[in-house]
């Protein structure tokens, strides 16, 4: 018996609304969207801050969400097959090294080729260790953060003694070549319309030029691959026959098993396939600095597994908490100043929540929602700068902040992190 029957579609629902909900709420996703545009342009234009919307600041946006994005995929398919994978940092340390160690050999396609299987790699311990032996999910992936860090510094130690780059054992030789970058037709040739939109600073106007004008111009290919990645992703674990299995394995693993799935071979499959985007976040920070260096991932894997219970285990929701972590990194390196403004937006999205609440007679709630509100709005009237510590930890308290607010409506899959043993169930 096969588990390969086509599921039903609910009336109103389609393959886009899935890929970001779930369900048939695709106008309201599209008037959230516009929402936040017209809140971003507001506060631009009261604060005064520019580089709340400009183009670098979403260039730098798309940079810095890619790595985090890869690293979230990568945890939605381990998850998705029931395994809990704590160990993506692990993996994405693997990745940047074997691209680092590929890609002055053999140039930025070794470099790809070398993270990827230097992530699977990590992502096949993963996979003997908790399916095959039942280790725990989480000690084996922390084992595994452990594990790496001292694997890559073992290898550099053996490889790298006489580096000609002079960085010795924390460091790699420069990428032999670079990867191509790419640009947008219509959007990214001619006359810079969009930058002269940008520079005249209208309301809405500007801000929506500077975010076409970020996301289109000199686009890495591995940029673009990543992108494709999410619709792809959908597709593969909604809409194909393969999909429908690995997420049984995750959601009830007996009754699969029943069914005649290969319960183990897919949860295999899907943590090597984890270990391997994981990897690829890793030769994206590789191809960011053209070099590997020890430490260059900086704890985003955690943040990329952030992103993916952020996004409620979906494609689309992944990858709006890629983007949103990957703003708040891009604005503090932007400018510290406009790190300010922020408080503003959060007072403005705290008054909201109240009203919210308050319409839902949750007065409680609506008190702490204006209470908390009213501080950061007395911080942005206030403060000038923040200190730099505190805007460097950004990205991490957004984060902190993002998931306690999503936490109450957070489903994951009902056997994630349980081991599965035949018979046992």
């Amino acid at each position: 018996m096969s588990t390969a029957t086509a599921v039903p579609t609910s009336a109103g629902r389609g393959p886009v609304t899935e890929l970001f909900l779930g369900g048939g709420r695709a106008r309201r996703v599209t008037w959230l969207l516009v929402g936040l545009l017209v809140l971003f342009s507001a506060v631009r234009v009261i604060s005064g801050q520019q580089a709340l919307t400009s183009s670098s600041t979403f260039g730098a946006t798309l940079l810095l969400a890619v790595p985090l994005l890869l690293v979230a995929l990568g945890g939605l398919f381990a998850e998705r097959a029931g395994v809990v994978n704590i160990g993506l940092e692990g993996m994405m340390i693997l990745g940047t090294w074997g691209a680092g160690w590929a890609g002055y050999q053999w140039g930025w396609v070794g470099a790809l080729a070398g993270g990827a299987l230097f992530g699977a790699l990590g992502g096949l311990v993963h996979a003997v260790a908790t399916v095959t032996f039942g280790v725990d999910h989480v000690v084996s992936g922390v084992a595994i953060n452990i594990l790496a860090a001292g694997v890559v510094r073992f290898l550099s130690e053996l490889l790298y003694t006489d580096n000609a780059a002079g960085g010795g054992v924390t460091q790699s030789p420069p990428l032999s070549s670079s990867p191509p970058r790419l640009s947008l037709p219509v959007l990214s040739s001619g006359p810079d319309l969009l930058g002269d939109l940008e520079s005249r600073h209208w309301f809405l106007v500007s801000d929506l030029a500077g975010l076409l004008r970020g996301v289109s111009n000199e686009v890495g290919v591995l940029t673009v691959l990543a992108v494709l990645m999410v619709p792809a992703a959908y597709l593969v674990l909604w809409r194909t026959a393969f999909g429908l299995r690995l997420r049984s394995c995750g959601e009830n693993p007996a009754a699969a098993d029943s069914l005649g799935v290969p319960v183990y071979r897919l949860k295999y499959i899907a943590v090597v396939i984890s270990g391997m985007l994981a990897g690829l976040g890793g030769v994206f920070l590789v191809f960011i600095a053209n070099i590997y260096r020890e430490g260059q991932t900086n704890g985003r894997g955690f943040i990329g597994l952030a992103a993916l219970i952020f996004g409620n285990w979906r494609p689309g929701g992944l990858a709006a908490g890629a983007g949103l972590f990957g703003f708040a990194d891009a604005l503090q390196l932007r400018s510290r100043t406009a790190v300010v403004a922020l408080l503003l937006l959060v007072a403005v999205i705290l008054v909201g929540v109240a009203i919210w609440q308050a319409t839902r007679r949750r007065y409680v709630q609506a008190v702490i929602a204006v209470a908390f509100g009213a501080a950061a709005l007395a911080g942005f009237l206030t403060i000038d700068q923040l200190p730099p510590g505190i805007v460097s930890f950004t990205p991490h308290l957004t984060t902190l902040l993002v998931l306690s607010l999503a936490s109450q409506r957070l489903r994951p899959p009902k056997a994630d992190g349980l081991v599965y043993r035949r018979g046992e169930h």
